[in-house]
């Protein structure tokens, strides 16, 4: 985990050829890490080197290598020639030669969980983004030296530390050192022990995070998830916290996770329990994905896409706990759970796209669309994150109201875990499909048909009635409907999102478009709403923007007012069965 407290072990002794590297940072203003390969025992007249094109956890190519440069490689103490295949793909002359060194560095500006980021404060990286595999070798240890440029710089990470080795690190296998991030620098690092074994905390930056009590509370979710699992599947776990102006995101691993929250985001109550969710959500992954993973991800491929279609349940029913945990673990109360909960809804419900993309598609296409987003995605996509919890929701609440509450979603992820996440065995759609159908002892083939395979709306109330809940709409909007939103940008009305068939559609408006007068009158975001309540549903106003330059007035024909927020609100008269059946998924307060 760190120099103090990771496992050590020796040096590898394997006959083939060794795989060692050093990443130094000599001049970490430059944002470039500069790193060093060294193959021993080298036996072959060409030495292979790729770099992936994608992490697991982040469905999207993100193509690494383009962050790379400088490339040489040297052996027996002279240049070797080497040329470049394909975009990630290095092919080095080594003919003769048993010691090859191949030296390069990697541009690190990009703040994110699963990117790599290097200046005068601290180094962070993602094997996959910073490291070459060799074909034939992924299942060769490799050796990780880390060179730091202050002599109080810190490491840590997962990976054992080599007996004798200053910051020298040793991982049993490609995937492996893909699946350890690094943060070096001078971290603040906070140790604890749960269930036994021992857990850090590694805070970078500065902001308003109270580190004991997101330990305290981190516990909590620890032992709430480790009780569903029957226990911890690791000997040692990390949480990686980096403190950003404005970021948010998580990356899972099977012994650590990276998280990256805003600075400021730790005092108030809500956006706290935000991150709790994000906590719960990247710990709970330690088993689903990590372990419990599709069959396409049973072995990763690096240099391509890993298409499944089921990314609904890795993500979607991983967002559904991720409500559900704090409150189990008393973080929360039930109100703030509904609460959570009817947030999601209000948002899947506005989100044109449910009614255009199956949700297995969404998952089958997360290459292509989630992580690719546009001003017209809200129009032809859901996310399988967002849909995915609400399937997840109704099947639980399918098991839950058919037992009374004996079983629930719980007992399919227990089975998956069994039959699969254990022996890290990869699931098919069909048996993760027929386990949930086991559990609930009801053939599910036409509920997976309808809000898998096809865009048919969910039915929330038939599925909440018998928990004594109904979805209500807040409150009925005034305002006529237009269809657009507007941001101010640099003194500019610009239209971020046009909904497709809205009456800005409809009359000819595009997102980017440059909103400036309705009727004559100037209008901006701030006052769009209060603007547009002067006028009914039918009426025809003149809206003047820039389109491409171009000055345009276009007539547009309001529609009729629509409700855009909902709540998941209790029944008045609860049945005694109702009652019970809510108590016992959530609790009776």
């Amino acid at each position: 985990m760190t120099e103090a407290t990771a496992i050590r072990q020796p040096k590898s002794t394997s006959q083939t050829a060794n795989l060692s590297y050093q990443v130094a940072m000599s001049q970490p203003a430059s944002h470039l890490f500069e790193v060093t390969l060294q193959v021993s025992n080298w036996q072959s007249a060409t030495l292979d080197l790729k770099m992936p094109v994608w992490t697991p956890g982040s469905y999207l190519v993100r193509e690494y290598a383009r962050h790379l440069q400088d490339f040489m490689a040297t052996g027996n103490n002279s240049d070797l020639s080497s040329q470049k295949l394909s975009k990630n793909h290095w092919q080095v002359a080594t003919a003769g030669v048993s010691e090859v060194k191949v030296s390069y560095r990697v541009y690190a500006n990009d703040l994110t969980v699963r990117t790599n980021h290097l200046d005068q404060t601290h180094g962070y990286f993602n094997g996959a983004a910073l490291f070459f595999f060799v074909p034939g070798l992924e299942q060769q240890p490799i050796e990780v030296k880390i060179i730091t440029p202050q002599p109080e710089w810190q490491v840590a990470t997962t990976l054992p530390k080599i007996e004798g080795g200053a910051n020298t690190f040793v991982a049993p296998d490609f995937d492996t050192l893909v699946d350890t991030p690094f943060e070096v620098g001078t971290q603040q690092l906070y140790n604890f022990e749960v269930l036994g074994k021992p857990h850090a905390l590694a805070i970078w930056s500065q902001g308003n995070a109270n580190p004991e009590q997101i330990i305290a509370d981190t516990i909590k979710v620890i032992e709430t998830e480790a009780e569903m699992f029957g226990g911890l599947p690791y000997e040692q776990y990390l949480f990686l916290l980096h403190l950003s102006g404005s970021g948010y995101g998580g990356l899972e691993h099977k012994d650590c996770c990276t998280l990256n929250y805003p600075r400021f985001g730790f005092r108030d109550r809500d956006k706290y329990e935000r991150f709790i969710q994000l906590v719960a959500h990247e710990f709970f992954h330690l088993w689903n994905v990590k372990r419990i993973r599709p069959k396409a991800l049973e072995k990763f491929n690096y240099e391509a896409e890993n298409y499944t279609t089921s990314l609904w349940f890795c993500e979607g029913t991983t967002s559904y706990y991720d409500i559900l945990i704090p409150l189990r673990a008393g973080i929360y109360n039930r109100d703030t759970c509904l609460k959570n909960l009817s947030k999601d809804i209000s948002k899947y419900l506005n989100t044109i796209g449910r009614t255009v993309q199956p949700l297995g598609e969404s998952s089958y296409d997360a290459w292509i669309k989630l992580y690719r987003r546009n001003a017209y995605s809200d129009n032809n996509q859901i996310s399988y994150y967002l849909k995915g919890q609400l399937v997840s929701l109704l099947l639980d609440l399918l098991i839950r109201a058919k037992h009374q509450n004996k079983r629930s979603l719980d007992d399919v992820m227990g089975l998956m875990w069994e039959r699969f996440g254990k022996e890290e065995v990869g699931f098919t759609e069909t048996q993760l499909r027929d386990t949930m159908a086991e559990v609930a002892e009801v053939n599910l083939d036409d509920f997976f048909s309808r809000y898998i395979e096809t865009t048919e709306e969910l039915p929330f109330d038939d599925y909440l009635d018998p928990f004594g809940l109904y979805l209500k709409t807040v409150a009925e909007s005034d305002i006529p409907y237009l269809g657009i939103k507007v941001q101010s940008e640099n003194n500019r009305e610009v239209i971020q999102f046009v909904a497709a068939q809205s009456p800005a559609a409809l009359g000819g408006i595009d997102a980017q478009d440059q909103l400036l007068a309705i009727n004559g009158i100037k209008v901006n975001a701030k006052s769009l709403d209060e603007r547009l309540k002067d006028y009914q549903a039918e009426d025809t106003i003149q809206i003047t923007l820039f389109h491409q330059d171009e000055l345009k007035t276009l007539p547009v024909t309001l529609g009729k007012p629509q409700s855009n927020s909902y709540e998941l609100a209790i029944q008045d008269d609860l049945s005694s069965e109702q009652q019970q059946n809510l108590t016992g998924w959530l609790g009776n307060k």
